[in-house]
């Protein structure tokens, strides 16, 4: 996943924008000849684009691949976590409880008590 997939994901279970990004494992690919600027919200920097106060490094943005992460909802409290590259954002009802229970487990430490929690009852 590209820091930049952060200025156009919403939560899809009540539309909430931007989501909130904790990296666990990122990996260096390659520098673009080329690179798009986001809109709304820089991924890379975590924040709105106007307020940054500073112009977006988005040469560097555009280098990384995140591959491990959590990005979760600060109005509906859901989570989603990011594995192998790829955002995982089921409704609730088709989510993967043993596949959440493994990303749960491999980042224990990291992750916030509230997702660890949630992951344990259920």
């Amino acid at each position: 996943m590209k820091y930049r997939l952060m200025d156009l994901l919403a939560c899809p279970m009540c539309k909430h924008f931007p989501l909130n990004l904790e990296v666990y494992s990122v990996e260096e690919r390659y520098s673009p000849k080329e690179v798009r600027k986001c809109e709304l919200y820089c991924g890379y920097h975590g924040g709105n684009i106007g307020e940054l106060g500073r112009e977006p490094d988005c040469a560097s943005c555009w280098r990384y691949e995140i591959v491990d992460a959590l990005l979760t909802c600060t109005r509906c409290n859901r989570w989603y976590p990011v594995v192998d590259e790829v955002p995982i954002m089921l409704p609730d009802d088709l989510r993967d409880r043993k596949k959440e229970r493994e990303f749960v487990e491999r980042w224990r430490d990291r992750l916030p008590t509230s997702v660890r929690d949630q992951v344990m009852r259920s």
